[in-house]
């Protein structure tokens, strides 16, 4: 067989110059890498305090729409029991007003009535005096005894009914 020395070893040639070669651009390209990886790092570092900072804004823009829900729902129940109040006083009211709409009808008609009762007496004692006044001066012109002015007021008395419903009638 046939052996090579070291230097004539194609493969010893290629490791001194991979040897030379990052003695050489090895620093360069060591500062290169770690200044892609540092960079890197610090994209990913200032991804992750974005995010935190995202995080931090959602979770207090969370809290402040929580508060605001739970205060427009303090709000919606304050409101409702207003409103609950309101018609319930309405209610009230509604109920008073129509109780005393009824009182003032029922005193209206009541008066009514009183005025019709008090016209109908007015006009029994005006159709009574001017069936006196006949009476009487019929007993005048006809001179009658007293006999006669009883049975003639007696008659007048007795027809004051069917001149009341005549009059009624009229």
């Amino acid at each position: 067989m046939h052996e090579e020395s070291f230097f004539g070893n194609p493969r010893t040639w290629v490791a001194l110059a991979f040897i030379i070669f990052f003695a050489l651009f090895g620093r360069k390209l060591w500062q290169a890498l770690a200044g892609m990886l540092d960079g890197r790092t610090a994209a990913v570092r200032a991804e992750l305090a974005e995010a935190a900072r995202l995080r931090g804004e959602a979770e207090t823009m969370l809290a402040d729409a929580r508060s605001r829900r739970e205060a427009a729902l303090a709000e919606a129940r304050t409101l409702l029991e207003r409103a609950r109040d309101e018609a319930g006083r309405v209610a009230r009211d509604a109920a008073a007003d129509a109780e005393a709409a009824a009182r003032r009808r029922e005193q209206m008609a009541l008066d009514r009535i009183a005025a019709a009762e008090k016209a109908a007496v007015d006009d029994v004692r005006r159709l009574a005096a001017e069936v006196a006044t006949t009476a009487a001066e019929q007993a005048i012109r006809d001179g009658l005894s007293a006999e006669a002015d009883g049975r003639l007021i007696d008659h007048a008395i007795g027809a004051l009914p069917a001149a009341l419903a005549a009059r009624r009638a009229a």
